[in-house]
């Protein structure tokens, strides 16, 4: 039923027409329903690989090493996905991921049925799992935007986080009968169909591309500009600490869970399903609720909440003797699990220009999920030598480390439309052909500014040096002349001519406010920019100039983005 337009909208139809928004585009619906199924097939696999580990190797460590082995593959694969994603065909990378994801989970199932399986063949053809769905998730998460209109990709993310916990919620409750009733084996073959759907919808989908007008960066060279990125962005870096902050303490809870149903709680498989399936809930509740959260707080806040409540989760069950005040502790845990991590994802998502996106959620979910190998096994260790219980109990007060950390590393995202590209104007050509594989590329930019300007500007010309940097510039510098002290020279060099464009193509709109800010202190906004390329010793010159390899500017703002 369409909604008044003269009338305020209730929260629910606000919320009903965000949510099913993406579901008017036929590729993203076929999506969403592929990826449910092959979310259940991945839940029941992780019941069916966790329980059967704790019936061939009862141990703690070794049971909190199944959670290690299938998301150690993100800490290693994340980097080169997330550059695959954003340089290559995002449909081919799915669809190799989801085939070797297929193979390992086969190989699995039939070595499971021929009583085959031993702790480390458990573990490699899990961790091969893994290394499946970590280059899956890097160019599924970058081609949301191929799928439905930019305006709609953040309902159609919360939409596949809904999918996902729904699966989280009913999945593991299925797998522990599955795997009570039929064995671990069943569990493997059910995860295998579960790829069937995807891997169709993969080969019926045939995307538009978009063609750049400048080729793919080299992958070494796409994944150290990312990092590069990273390093030089003081609010990622402070996403990426408080996430390790909290991914480490909270971590306890899945890998922990089927220890907790065998020993606190003297269950079995369906016991464990159901604690399963009770962090699952939780995980949806936290989807469905976190637009609602992100209205009322801000990510900062939002977080600092989250963190205190898994404080409380983690330790109730540690310390809980009742298997309902337990189960109710797990369907906390599962809500601030979501909320958590679904927030850093948006912070980073918010965080970074379209260019650098695949590689920066890379780098995050590559910290994310390093934090929680290292977590799962660590936890494991403990219990194993201190007991289950004081493992949870010390990492419910470990989960208060990210809520001080807050106040020295606050979590500040950009604001909507701030990112995007701002306006060039056409790079005026050099008076000579040069090559692509030309260079280093050297820029030179004179500025003439008063005395009085001088500690503001120097302050800016850095926040300017520090982004130049981080899209890609070399050797910067910032020079005074000691005979002429109003005259201050930048510069800096790009390897090629090749990566001089590409740099240019970087800078955003809250860049150009940087840089405005720049030009307000130069003496009558003038500056003059020179474009140079090394030349090595006995080098042939480029050849004759028509005119001086410098651009002197009027204003300065028309010819900006020449920098």
């Amino acid at each position: 039923m369409p909604i008044d337009a003269a009338r305020t909208p209730t929260r629910f139809e606000r919320w009903r027409a965000a949510t099913l928004a993406p579901f008017e585009h036929r590729v993203f619906a076929l999506f969403w329903w592929a990826s449910l199924a092959s979310s259940f097939g991945s839940m029941i696999q992780t019941v069916g690989a966790s329980w059967l580990m704790a019936t061939i190797a009862p141990s703690p460590a070794m049971v909190a090493l199944v959670q290690t082995a299938s998301t150690l593959p993100y800490f290693f694969l994340s980097l080169l996905a997330g550059a695959l994603a954003d340089t290559r065909d995002r449909r081919a990378i799915m669809l190799v991921s989801q085939v070797l994801a297929l193979s390992a989970s086969v190989a699995l199932a039939a070595v499971a049925l021929a009583d085959g399986i031993t702790p480390p063949v458990l573990l490699g053809l899990t961790f091969l799992i893994g290394c499946g769905a970590a280059l899956f998730a890097q160019a599924w998460q970058a081609s949301i935007g191929d799928q439905v209109p930019r305006t709609q990709i953040a309902p159609a993310v919360m939409a596949n986080a809904v999918g996902f916990n729904l699966a989280r919620s009913l999945g593991p409750a299925l797998g522990g009968v599955i795997v009570a009733a039929l064995g671990a084996a069943a569990a493997f073959i059910v995860n295998a169909v579960s790829y069937v759907g995807i891997i169709a919808t993969l080969a019926w989908w045939r995307p538009q591309r978009a063609r750049g007008e400048l080729p793919p960066e080299p992958l070494g060279t796409a994944i150290a500009a990312g990092l590069r990125y990273v390093g030089l962005s003081p609010h990622l870096l402070a996403i990426l600490v408080r996430c390790v902050l909290y991914t480490i303490p909270i971590v306890a809870v899945p890998a922990l869970m089927p220890i907790v149903a065998r020993d606190l709680l003297g269950g079995g498989a369906p016991t464990f399903g159901i604690l399963l399936g009770g962090f699952g809930a939780g995980a949806m509740l936290g989807a469905l609720s976190s637009a609602a959260l992100r209205h009322r707080f801000s990510s900062d806040a939002l977080l600092r909440l989250l963190s205190a409540l898994a404080c409380v989760a983690v330790i109730g069950i540690g310390q809980s003797r009742w298997a309902a005040l337990t189960l109710l502790a797990h369907v906390l845990a599962g809500s601030v699990w979501t909320l958590a991590f679904a927030n850093f994802n948006i912070a980073v998502q918010l965080s970074s220009p379209r260019w650098v996106m695949g590689r920066m959620l890379a780098t995050y979910q590559s910290i994310a999920f390093a934090s929680m190998a290292l977590g799962s096994w660590g936890w494991g260790q403990f219990a194993s030598a201190a007991g289950v219980r004081e493992a949870l109990t010390v990492a419910g007060v470990a989960a208060l480390v990210s809520l001080v950390a807050a106040r020295r590393l606050p979590i500040e995202v950009a604001q909507f439309g701030a990112l995007d590209p701002r306006a060039r104007v056409e790079l005026s050509p050099p008076s000579v052909e040069i090559h692509s594989a030309s260079g280093p590329i050297v820029v030179v930019i004179e500025y003439r500014v008063p005395p009085a300007n001088a500690v503001e500007f120097g302050a800016v010309v850095n926040e300017v040096g520090r982004i130049r940097r981080r899209d890609g510039a070399r050797a910067w510098s910032i020079c005074q002349d000691i005979d002429a002290v109003d005259l201050w020279v930048e510069r800096f060099e790009c390897p090629t001519w090749l990566d001089y464009l590409r740099w240019r193509t970087r800078p955003t709109l809250s860049d150009q406010v940087v840089r405005e800010r720049l030009l307000q202190l130069v003496a009558d906004e003038r500056f003059s920019v020179r474009r140079l390329v090394v030349r090595p010793p006995g080098a042939q010159p480029l050849g004759a100039h028509t005119g001086p390899d410098a651009e002197a500017t009027g204003a300065g703002r028309d010819d900006h983005g020449r920098w």
